[in-house]
């Protein structure tokens, strides 16, 4: 293990090959995790929707979160799954929401339907523009502008408990540092109680974020998001979107194995994991998995990460 200090005299761990398995040695106490899905797009992607928060419940995670498409484009299907998780589940489950597409009464109406589900916890993003990413973000004529507007009005609504998005690489169309963090100050003020941070490949990236949110007095917790993606053009392509950067021997290890899907699958998972354990390493207790829906990869990744599955998890009684 290599270790380098840094401005605040934090010790940032960087490991020598072969270090995982020492790194989580130990299982999963003091592990907490969560998982993000997306709402399926027909009936058969619903099934395997639920197949794996199914399997995940297993983990005991601390909530699951179901994403909500561009310009609400996956407005109902993201309803009835986070009910649904409400509902027939013992997870805690979260709800997306976001500024685009709508204007304010119509999302404090879902909202208010959210709280009749007996959904307590929101995750509130300003969500991308309407042209996608890249395109200019213009605000609803009527709607919250932007995430901490977003956040204030929720909890105008109801009692949320509300996660918040944090950029360790900067949100694109940032200024400076400075900038991001007033902004997530902001949505701190408003009523905020976590951050989730977009992904990212190096644990210096994040605990130097970590840092800078330190010395800008935030104190709310701020939990790393760790991607599944085994599709490496496909993470390429949003990397480059969002302003990601890839190291260097990530790409060396995914470039060639275009045609050799398990060898993918088995990096992605073992990569994920190391990455997890360097943070743990570092005193990071908690960690969101970005799953796409891939019950198989998320829960080989916490395997590895030494959260074991409840044999027996209690089911919950529906009445009928």
């Amino acid at each position: 293990m290599i270790i380098e200090e840094t401005r605040n005299n934090r010790d940032v761990y960087r490991p020598a090959p072969g270090t995982l398995a020492r790194a989580s040695a130990g299982g999963g106490k003091n592990i907490n995790i969560s998982f993000e899905f997306f709402p399926p797009k027909t009936e058969k992607m619903g099934e395997k929707l639920w197949s794996a928060i199914q399997k995940l419940e297993s983990l005991n995670p601390d909530f699951v979160s179901v994403t909500y498409g561009a310009g609400g484009s996956t407005r109902e299907r993201t309803h009835q799954t986070v009910a649904r998780i409400a509902r027939e589940t013992n997870l805690s489950a979260a709800a997306h929401l976001t500024c685009v597409g709508s204007d304010k009464a119509e999302i404090d109406e879902i909202a208010r339907a959210y709280w009749q589900a007996g959904v307590r916890h929101i995750v509130a993003l300003r969500g991308d523009p309407v042209g996608g990413l890249g395109a200019p973000y213009v605000p609803h004529e009527n709607g919250y502008a932007y995430g901490s507007d977003l956040v204030a009005g929720l909890k105008d609504v109801a009692d949320f408990e509300i996660s918040v998005s944090a950029y360790p690489e900067l949100h694109p169309e940032s200024l400076n540092w400075d900038d991001e963090l007033d902004n997530l100050k902001r949505k701190i003020d408003a009523g905020a109680t976590r951050a989730i941070t977009q992904f990212f490949f190096s644990a210096d990236t994040f605990l130097r974020y970590q840092d800078k949110a330190l010395d800008a007095g935030i104190k709310i917790p701020i939990i790393p998001g760790l991607m599944l993606q085994p599709n490496y053009r496909g993470l390429c392509r949003i990397s480059k979107l969002c302003y990601i950067s890839i190291p260097d021997w990530y790409h060396n290890l995914f470039d060639p194995l275009d045609d050799d899907p398990q060898t993918r699958l088995l990096l992605t998972a073992s990569t994920a994991a190391d990455l997890a354990a360097q943070l743990r390493a570092q005193g990071v207790e908690h960690f969101h998995f970005y799953t796409l829906n891939k019950a198989d990869l998320a829960f080989t990744t916490c395997q590895i990460l030494g959260v074991k599955a409840q044999t027996n998890p209690q089911q919950k009684i529906i009445a009928s």
